[in-house]
């Protein structure tokens, strides 16, 4: 049963004008817990009540917290009750308009080209390819390979290569397709 736990006798001003006497009041939950609200009753006789102001674990604590509470918490709590808050009511989610997510996506490789034209080079010397590959890295030079379609390795297998083995790769196709296209 509910009970009035403290009175308090100062006046409390609301925004309406009017002044209200307060009261903390508490009952017990059914979960045993005990729950707190200020009553406050107008000039005019009319009582209003806060929502719940706390939730305490006894009636002593419940006390204690009506003890404790200022005319400034007073104050607040009048304006709560005057002025509560509203909760726009949440409207019912919308069923998905798919029955699943997207199919992954991946991206086309980005297209590199070759740094060097191994053909051309080659025409000037092989001594000069020798001495251009030798200046690129690894990876430029599977790109070469890949680009002129010098050998049929995948690129995964060329990757694991080295940077001198992938260049004599490069200077051996290269020659033999110039060897090729003499004899014709």
């Amino acid at each position: 049963m509910a009970e009035v736990l403290v009175e308090f006798s100062e006046p409390v001003g609301g925004g309406d004008g009017r002044t209200y006497i307060a009261r903390a009041c508490g009952t017990e939950s059914a979960a045993g817990t005990w729950l707190g609200w200020i009553e406050f009753i107008g000039d005019d006789g009319t009582v209003i009540a806060s929502s719940r102001e706390t939730t305490q674990p006894n009636r002593q604590d419940t006390v204690y917290w009506a003890t404790g509470l200022t005319p400034v918490y007073l104050e607040g709590a009048l304006e709560r009750t005057l002025k509560p808050l509203v909760r726009p009511v949440a409207r019912p989610p919308v069923p998905p308009f798919t029955d699943g997510p997207a199919p992954d996506s991946t991206p086309e490789p980005a297209r590199v080209e070759s740094i060097l034209d191994p053909f051309s080079v080659y025409r000037k010397g092989e001594a000069l390819l020798r001495t251009q590959l030798g200046a690129l890295s690894a990876w430029h030079l599977v790109n070469i390979i890949n680009d002129y379609q010098l050998s049929q390795e995948p690129p995964a297998v060329l990757s694991a290569l080295t940077q001198p083995a992938l260049a004599e790769l490069i200077v051996a196709a290269v020659r033999a397709r110039a060897e090729e296209l003499a004899q014709r």
